[in-house]
C-alpha cells in the first residue's frame, strides 16, 4: 500500500512577484489580463519514498480529482492507494464516488485499490503538502 497526502495548489498572479528592469524614475507596469487566471496542480506526498507527485490540471474539479487518481494509479499498479486529503467538495463528489465505486467494484473494504479519508475540516495543518505547496511558491 502507498499512503499519500494529496492536495491542489492554484497558483494565482498575486502568488509570484519579481522585479524587471526599467528607466530610474519611471514607474514599469505589466499588464494582467485575467486576474482570477490560474495554473491548478494536483500533488501527492509519498509517505514511503518521501517523493512528491506532481500533475497539472485545467482546475480542481471532479473531473482533474479524477484525472490525478488515475494518474497515481500508473505509477503503482500494483499496490493498494491510501489517500488523505482534505474534504473539497469535488473530492466527495458524484462523479469521484462513482469513480472509486467502480475501482472497488466487488472487493472487501480491506482490499480496495483506492480508499480515501478526509481530514478534518479547516485545518491545512494536518496536511504536509501543504508544506511542499508553501516552498513553491515562496
Amino acid at each position: 500500500m502507498r499512503v499519500l497526502f494529496t492536495d491542489e495548489c492554484h497558483l494565482m498572479s498575486g502568488d509570484l512577484e519579481g522585479y524587471v528592469w526599467g528607466r530610474r524614475g519611471e514607474r514599469v507596469e505589466i499588464p494582467i489580463v485575467n486576474e482570477r487566471e490560474r495554473q491548478t496542480y494536483y500533488g501527492a506526498l509519498d509517505l514511503q519514498s518521501k517523493q512528491v507527485l506532481v500533475q497539472a490540471q485545467e482546475k480542481g474539479d471532479s473531473a482533474g480529482t479524477i484525472a490525478y487518481m488515475k494518474f497515481l494509479q500508473k505509477q503503482w499498479p500494483e499496490k493498494r492507494l491510501l489517500i488523505l486529503w482534505d474534504g473539497a467538495s469535488y473530492h466527495r463528489s458524484k462523479e469521484v464516488q462513482a469513480f472509486l465505486g467502480e475501482v472497488n467494484a466487488g472487493l472487501d473494504e480491506n482490499e480496495w485499490k483506492i480508499h480515501c479519508v478526509r481530514f478534518a475540516p479547516n485545518d491545512p495543518s494536518q496536511n504536509p503538502i501543504e508544506d511542499v505547496w508553501l516552498q513553491a511558491k515562496n
